[in-house]
């Protein structure tokens, strides 16, 4: 009976130390995460639908003030993030992908004019800006390609994008979204 009270002892102790551990090595790890991945988890936080309108600079008479809806959805075991926005009155819905490339957060950008951009964060001090900037791209560049993008975190229900495509010749429209979660 003694030997089962002394066996019963060290199995709590080694659950114990297990125990903290792996709580040890969890808060490590927390710690141990880059601004990048940081920055990754709290875009993934923006997962569900928003719902916004639409500014563009230079004006546009075809765009500004049209709503838009924007689907954010974590996906592939959490190593993804799958953007898609739909414009009111367009028949496409342009796909972006956000992930973690070798310790760097990167976004490849499906766009309706059949290229492939990708782009690499950097996060601003504060962590409340991430900035995508151009890396490459992939495809026909005939009808330009977007260049550019800034997500702004305002709190759990708001944020902003603003987006910039290249038109052919170098012209920059910038495209700016201020959202609402819808759910």
């Amino acid at each position: 009976m003694k030997s089962l009270r002394i066996l019963a002892a060290v199995v709590a102790l080694g659950l114990t130390s297990l125990t903290w551990a792996q709580s040890h090595n969890m808060e490590k790890n927390e710690a141990a995460k880059s601004q990048e991945q940081l920055a990754f988890d709290q875009l993934k936080a923006l997962s569900g639908s928003w719902r916004g309108t639409l500014t563009l600079d230079p004006p546009s008479h075809e765009f500004d003030g049209k709503k838009a809806e924007l689907t954010l959805r974590t996906t592939s075991m959490g190593h993804a993030l799958m953007h898609e926005i739909h414009v009111a009155g367009r028949p496409d819905d342009p796909l972006t992908i956000l992930y973690m490339n070798d310790g760097r957060l990167m976004l490849t950008h499906y766009c309706d004019a059949g290229n492939r951009p990708r782009m690499v964060a950097h996060v601003s001090p504060d962590g409340k800006t991430v900035e995508f900037d151009f890396l490459d791209v992939a495809g026909p560049l005939e009808y330009g390609h977007m260049h550019h993008a800034v997500f702004s975190f305002v709190d759990a229900n708001h944020h902003s994008e603003e987006w910039t495509y290249m038109q052919p010749g170098d012209k920059p429209v910038r495209v700016h979204f201020d959202l609402e979660r819808v759910q």
